[in-house]
């Protein structure tokens, strides 16, 4: 098969064996693959991850012991924990329901597994998620980051918020944004970028500028800049909640007395459940195909990464094989 991999901070193609089929896994032949920015950071050095990147993807399953499996069109959780790993003795985490920080986790193409950015990739059964027939593959393969934006839900009670600030406008900002609009309260969107705010318009959200004065209850920070942190601090209110869910090789400058003085709760914000995105999809409250922008042959990959970081662009895809209406 036809991959990529991580060489000296850049994507180097390959050609492999087509990985073999272990026990309660399966084999996925990837249909479309989605590079967000953290594909963008693994090559300057997040995680020294060398292997095949990629962790957002739509595919069908070729190959699992569980013949029903077979031909579905699948999403993938991507953090491979004790139960996929097949471990009798399950960690703490594990046993405390929150398999996402297992002791032994491996996470697709960001830790110990490789991932989509190759024609097949491999994943345990109890990962996986079938496609409602009424979601396309274009929206599909947006499942991963729309959960880590419903993850919020699960994290912040909304009922105390009636206006939530999103700092950033990119990819999963647009997301974010999204999601917590089709929960409910007013949101705003603040960013640099005219042309990804308008993105944000059309699906009525509100925008502002980056430096707009307002304070908020709640602010939830998704620059990918080492910058967002403190900024997204000072658009707090006393006793504000900041959700963080940017990841970036690298530090954030860090001055901690305007948590302490002004009693801001700061949480941690990761993967998210993949029910409600796909639920969200099927339903329609959120349609993530606006953000495409353009969508590259697989063998391309190298061009495509270079085109993501571009200016004003939003999602870049990778096609593996012909996209079939869904």
């Amino acid at each position: 098969m036809l991959s990529f991999v991580v060489r000296k901070g850049k994507l180097q193609i390959q050609e492999e064996r087509i990985p073999r089929l272990r026990p309660g896994w399966a084999v996925v032949r990837v249909r479309l693959a989605g590079i967000c920015n953290t594909d963008v950071e693994i090559l300057r050095g997040y995680h020294e991850f060398r292997r095949t990147p990629g962790h957002e993807f739509v595919g069908e399953v070729v190959e699992c012991a569980d013949r029903k499996w077979i031909g579905r069109r699948v999403v993938g959780e991507i953090n491979i924990s004790c139960q996929g790993l097949g471990r009798k003795a399950k960690c703490d985490f594990c046993r405390r329901g929150i398999s996402t920080h297992c002791e032994h986790r491996r996470v697709l193409g960001i830790i110990g597994h490789d991932g989509a950015f190759a024609e097949y990739l491999t994943l345990p059964v109890c990962n996986l998620h079938k496609v409602p027939s009424n979601v396309s593959d274009e929206q599909a393969v947006f499942a991963e980051p729309l959960a880590a934006a419903c993850e919020i839900l699960e994290q912040v009670d909304l009922r105390a918020h009636r206006e939530v600030a999103v700092l950033g406008d990119g990819k999963l900002a647009q997301l974010i944004a999204r999601v917590l609009h089709a929960a409910g309260p007013r949101v705003t969107m603040l960013g640099k970028h005219e042309e990804k705010l308008a993105l944000a318009r059309k699906a009525g959200i509100a925008t502002a500028k980056a430096n707009h004065k307002k304070r908020w209850t709640l602010v939830v920070e998704a620059t990918g800049s080492a910058h967002g942190l403190e900024q997204a601090l000072a658009m707090l209110a006393p006793r504000g909640t900041l959700v963080l869910k940017s990841t970036f090789h690298g530090a954030a400058r860090l001055e901690t007395w305007p948590i302490v003085v002004h009693e801001i709760s700061v949480v941690g914000s990761r993967c998210g459940p993949f029910r409600p995105a796909l639920k969200m999809l099927r339903d329609g409250r959120v349609d993530p195909r606006p953000l495409i922008s353009r969508v590259f042959p697989l063998h391309e990959a190298v061009a495509a990464i270079r085109h993501a970081q571009r200016r004003g662009v939003m999602k870049v895809l990778l096609k593996t094989q012909e996209v079939l209406p869904g």
